[in-house]
């Protein structure tokens, strides 16, 4: 799991931006929102230009070099501050993987070209590279079973890591191997009926589509009538003779994605990739609640914070969101001049389960730090 993450002179953030998903309180409510001793969902909010899209773009830069994924052009657009000198871009990634913890950093010119990269496994440096002048420390590569690689690469700027995990014959119980994994299975995504993502695999796939082919339908209309649409669904054909996806009314039956709305278009998206979320390491949704009425919004917030096995990052503006009936002051977090802060820090009170924390907010206490 991902413990700890900073990136500096990136997009919108000049100067050093930080999360800490070890940073939490000893609070004995919704417990749930704390996954192997670290915060299993956060949901961050801002004001808008904020940086909240840039930092899920930020956080998913590592899957640009180490695997072939998805990508979205945002991501290497406008790639370092415009209002800073520094012509290099700096990330940092602390992970936990079954009581071991690796550090990633590397840095970047632009969203192709690594300058430098260095790998540290349990406090013991495993190697640094840096891609200017070649000099290189490749001395403890035996930690992750690589020493006998031929490293004939330098002169092309291609990832140490993956140059690794790619021709090593290492093992699936391996630190280089989970690591991968982790970055392999990274998923963003936008709340809108779109599929624009980023990580997990490669590709474009129509979601009527798949939810037929997967044999969904059932599955699907449930999960909307959960949420309040209460829609009968049957496969129907179009004009040319293809499945789809229809509702069918008392005199008739109208495709469905041409009378779902926004907020339908968005769960629809949200039921797709929830489909996945047994193989995923991390989820960051943007958005994720923009269509949706707050009543759905405060049902959706409770099934994707009860989700196991993967940490998720949100990002919303609904402040009826903010509230211990969801989850703790740990989990929410406020972005604001270029300091990505969680709740319990941006006050001096002792924040307890009968606060209002929305009241709160609004009210400014949350906003001088």
């Amino acid at each position: 799991m991902l413990k700890k993450f900073s990136v500096k002179n990136y997009k919108s953030f000049k100067d050093e931006l930080m999360i800490d998903f070890s940073d939490y309180k000893d609070y004995q409510y919704n417990t749930y929102a704390i996954d192997n001793n670290l915060i299993g969902t956060a949901v961050i909010y801002g004001k808008n230009s904020s940086g909240k899209t840039n930092f899920g773009f930020a956080l998913f830069d590592i899957t640009l070099h180490l695997v072939d994924k998805e990508q979205v052009a945002e991501q290497h657009s406008n790639y370092l501050n415009a209002n800073s000198d520094e012509s290099v871009a700096s990330f940092s990634y602390h992970f936990d993987f079954d009581q071991d913890e690796v550090i990633y950093r590397y840095r970047k010119q632009n969203s192709r070209k690594l300058v430098y990269e260095e790998l540290y496994v349990n406090g013991n440096k495993v190697f640094s590279y840096n891609f200017l002048d070649h000099k290189s420390d490749f001395s403890n590569l035996a930690a992750i079973q690589a020493n006998t690689l031929n490293f004939g690469f330098k002169d092309m700027n291609l990832s140490v890591v993956r140059y690794i995990a790619n021709n090593s014959n290492i093992d699936k119980h391996s630190i280089i191997h989970k690591f991968m994994k982790f970055v392999s299975n990274m998923l963003w995504f936008r709340s809108i009926g779109v599929n624009n993502y980023i990580g997990y695999y490669k590709g474009v796939e129509q979601l009527m589509d798949q939810i037929i082919k997967n044999g969904s339908v059932t599955k699907f209309e449930k999960f909307l009538n959960d949420c309040g649409i209460n829609h009968e669904l049957i496969i129907a054909k179009d004009v040319i003779g293809n499945d789809i996806l229809a509702v069918k009314f008392n005199h008739r039956v109208i495709p469905f994605w041409e009378i779902a709305s926004n907020g339908t278009q968005a769960l629809t998206l949200y039921f797709y990739w929830s489909q996945k979320f047994n193989d995923i390491s991390f989820l960051f949704i943007d958005e994720f609640d923009a269509f949706y009425h707050t009543e759905l919004a405060e049902v959706m917030i409770k099934e994707i914070s009860q989700k196991k096995g993967f940490q998720t990052v949100l990002t919303t503006h609904n402040t009826a969101l903010m509230s211990n009936r969801f989850l703790r002051p740990d989990c929410y977090f406020v972005l604001s001049n270029n300091k990505l802060i969680s709740l319990p820090k941006c006050t001096e009170k002792e924040l307890r389960e009968g606060h209002n924390l929305e009241k709160m907010y609004r009210n400014g206490e949350f906003l001088e730090f």
